[in-house]
């Protein structure tokens, strides 16, 4: 079976990025991902949003729906000791790792899976040392991967990502885990976005703004 190439926008802050990563790194996915590592913090900031977390309501809300979404699709998950976190050097293990699916993989594991911190090289130590990496530390701290993170979440905002998960596929963005239907979708229909009431929305004129 063909698959599709995407890049792949996350943060490992986002369990709905989690979710995603289990379905289209199944076996039998359409689409070959390419992980590209963002700080979402970084893209909220540049866009003018909050994060879900960064609303009370919304964030307990958010919570129990991405616990039962997990549970509904048969998938393990366990919310760390506190969240929001800083991801930071999370996404610079991965960006040190060379962004390989091995490493998303062990590395959500570890936070989503088993639940454990991972905002610095020491609670990252574990995981890094299954992945080869003897100085976490080191690895993280180096500047070309620091470097590299900073260059991915330009990308992702020169290419008009606003949240994570994002996959750009042939030039378009599907934004959420919610949207993975819809990718399928685009696969079986290139011609999903022709219609004319898809054109007509996609210009749809502004009639209001309260900024």
């Amino acid at each position: 079976m063909s698959q599709a190439h995407a890049l792949w926008y996350f943060d490992f802050i986002s369990p709905f990025a989690y979710l995603q990563w289990q379905r289209l790194r199944a076996p039998d996915s359409r689409i070959a991902l390419e992980p590209r590592p963002i700080l979402l913090a970084a893209v909220l900031t540049e866009r003018g949003q909050k994060g879900p977390a960064e609303i009370p309501a919304k964030r307990v809300f958010t919570y129990q729906y991405v616990q039962w979404r997990a549970q509904a699709q048969g998938v393990t998950l366990r919310f760390p000791s506190a969240h929001p976190f800083n991801p930071i050097a999370a996404l610079r293990l991965c960006v040190a790792c060379g962004c390989s699916a091995e490493s998303v993989t062990a590395i959500y594991e570890h936070i989503w899976r088993e639940g454990l911190a991972a905002d610095t090289a020491e609670a990252l130590a574990p995981v890094a040392a299954r992945l080869g990496i003897a100085d976490t530390a080191v690895a993280i701290g180096a500047p070309e991967v620091k470097a590299s993170l900073r260059e991915y979440t330009e990308e992702a905002l020169r290419h008009g990502v606003f949240g994570v998960p994002t996959v750009r596929l042939n030039g378009r963005l599907f934004f959420g885990d919610d949207a993975t239907p819809m990718i399928e979708a685009y696969l079986d229909d290139p011609s999903l976005f022709d219609s004319e009431e898809m054109r007509r929305i996609a210009d749809l004129p502004v009639a209001a703004s309260r900024f």
